[in-house]
């Protein structure tokens, strides 16, 4: 039989390793669809419910798996559909490859259906490598510089193939000028980049000099966990984390103050509040009022890229390098500290912190805590679980009250934090790992967004899974949550009825109907137990928690006008005005209590 040029782009994808392709039919690519019905193996189809949750789905695999993430959709309205996932995937430096049909070539030009001009649409999601391919000998090329671009750019690329192009005869490009051979199907490993021994020796010199050091870490240090403990112990720091970078290190550190900034915690905010030297690594962490003030610390960047460094805090030495190896070269050059007092007060904030946040968790609300939710499976969470935040109120406590440990991994749109990818990205963990437990927590508004709709891609490929266990877990108030408090405390506004509050719905009752096992809880005493149901189920669970909206987030350092625009908020008549004050009194008078000996 004839090979296709479908039969050869299903066939690369498979001698580069991908085991399955995230995506959603349509007749644009009816040649590729058609090439995966004729394969034998990998990679699998999986199909989603939308071309938007086919690009979170590779982009969860890819931030879980390490490797690069694979969608596909149709022309036109399916191209467009990918953009959000795809610059999800962008602002967090995360490989994956679109692959997008588009309509025949001699119909270009003609405003024929759903012709759209991909190469505008991708040009800025896609800017690393976009390419349209319009003869099959061009194909080789051009999808192994994809899966190589994104590997190596850490970034999302595009290759748009046009439908009439999928179903011709395949030819190999040719020993001739103008053609661009292939070569094998395999990524280069990781950069080992070390920067000049001059600028790590004055790195070491301010390290060195600094009596109250504090570390910045996000994603780009997951791979250099054991360097930033040791130069933790070494000087004596406090290590904060960028919610990206929530999982390098274990919570269970004493020198761990958790994450930073406005869904941060106190620790983090007093470390870099008091520091005198600041070291960041694999950080771009954004919100300049919760660094140091300018001039109050010495400060050092580590970052593989170069433009990357810089743009945070004023930096007096910045280290273009890969972390791991810029540490590994470091410590050798660094002095123990033998003043432990700010240490000694690091420790002592944390093991304050935690009691608060425990306080805090089991308040009683209406008709549920929150806070307690993530609290409780704080308490019983597996080592090896994988856990997803979507964006919204519920990621203050997946900021907050998550304690990480063992090998838990964590993620969540850290930088566009754009609502709806916590479902997908659970069930692109699963493909990730199987033989792993995923977690989502998800707000309402993320699940009546896009969440309700993936729960029959979870029923249907359940089975593929060694460990089946998926929980997402609805935080359930009937409230678009955080834009609510949003509204409150950053322009003293009054909760608005008509565009705030979510029509209620059953989400258990939707799980039953898609297939999976389902639980309602609607007191806090019930949320320690449906937790542990849930992780000893044989199968994906959907956990219904009814929680209370009133329960503030608050900040690390709520400011005066910050607390005066709430109260303003309530003067103007706020729904949940009397309670929300109730709620609010009670979680900051928990501050007020006497740390424990730990």
């Amino acid at each position: 039989m004839t090979r296709q040029v479908g039969d050869h782009v299903v066939q690369r994808l498979r001698e580069w390793g991908v085991e399955q392709v995230f995506g959603y039919p349509g007749d644009g690519i009816n040649g590729l669809i058609a090439a995966f019905g004729r394969a034998e193996d990998m990679p699998a189809f999986i199909q989603a419910r939308h071309e938007e949750m086919a690009a979170f789905q590779a982009t969860g695999y890819a931030k879980f798996s390490g490797k690069v993430g694979v969608c596909m959709a149709t022309s036109g309205p399916g191209a467009i559909h990918l953009l959000n996932g795809l610059y999800d995937a962008k602002l967090d430096h995360v490989p994956v490859v679109a692959i997008v049909g588009q309509t025949a070539r001699s119909a270009m030009g003609g405003s024929y259906q759903q012709e759209v001009d991909l190469q505008s649409l991708f040009k800025d999601v896609a800017s690393d490598y976009l390419v349209e391919v319009n003869v099959s000998s061009q194909l080789p090329n051009a999808l192994d510089r994809a899966f190589r671009t994104a590997a190596a750019r850490r970034a999302p690329t595009a290759v748009i193939i046009p439908s009439d192009l999928q179903e011709q005869k395949y030819e190999e490009p040719s020993h001739d000028f103008k053609q661009i051979p292939f070569s094998t199907a395999e990524l280069p490993g990781a950069p080992q980049i070390r920067p000049p021994q001059d600028q790590i020796e004055r790195a070491a010199e301010i390290l060195n000099a600094g009596s109250r050091v504090a570390i910045l870490i996000g994603q780009g240090a997951r791979g250099a966990a054991e360097e930033v403990k040791r130069i933790a112990e070494l000087t004596g720091a406090g290590v904060a984390k960028a919610l990206l970078g929530k999982d390098v290190l274990s919570d269970e550190l004493p020198y761990v103050t958790g994450s930073i900034g406005l869904l941060g915690t106190r620790p983090s905010y007093e470390l870099m509040r008091d520091c005198d030297t600041l070291l960041i690594v694999g950080s771009n962490f954004p919100y300049a009022q919760f660094m140091p003030g300018f001039g109050q610390a010495r400060a050092i960047q580590i970052d593989i890229d170069g433009a990357m460094i810089g743009m945070r805090y004023p930096t007096e030495v910045n280290l273009v390098g890969d972390a791991k190896t810029t540490l590994t070269e470091l410590i050798p050059l660094l002095y123990e500290n033998p003043d432990r007092a700010w240490s000694q007060e690091i420790a002592e904030n944390v093991v304050r912190w935690w009691q608060i946040v425990q306080r805090q968790s089991m308040l009683e609300a209406k008709p549920v805590n929150p806070m307690r939710v993530v609290w409780e499976l704080s308490q019983r969470i597996p080592d090896n679980a994988m856990v997803t935040a979507d964006s919204g109120s519920s990621t203050n406590w997946y900021a907050r009250c998550l304690r990480m440990h063992g090998d838990i991994r964590g993620t969540l749109s850290g930088t566009l934090a754009t609502m709806g990818p916590g479902v997908p990205y659970a069930i692109g963990a699963k493909f990730a790992h199987p033989d792993r437990p995923a977690i989502a927590l998800v707000g309402d508004g993320a699940m009546q967004m896009n969440g309700m709709a993936e729960l029959l891609t979870i029923a249907r490929y359940r089975d593929r899974w060694s460990d089946p266990r998926l929980i997402v877990c609805v935080f359930h108030n009937n409230d678009l949550n955080q834009v609510t408090w949003e509204l409150r405390a950053m322009g003293g506004a009054p909760k608005f009825e008509q565009s705030q509050a979510l029509p209620d719905i059953s989400y258990a009752d939707i799980a039953r109907t898609a297939g999976l096992a389902a639980l309602q809880v609607d007191s806090g005493d019930d949320v320690g137990p449906a937790w542990d149901a849930a992780l000893s189920a044989d199968g994906p669970v959907v956990l219904d928690i009814r929680t209370d909206p009133e329960v503030p987030p608050i900040p690390p350092h709520a400011t005066w006008e910050e607390m005066k625009d709430v109260a303003e908020a309530i003067l103007r008549g706020d729904p949940g005005g009397w309670h929300l004050v109730a709620q609010g009194a009670k979680t900051k008078a928990q501050e007020m209590f006497p740390a424990r000996d730990h």
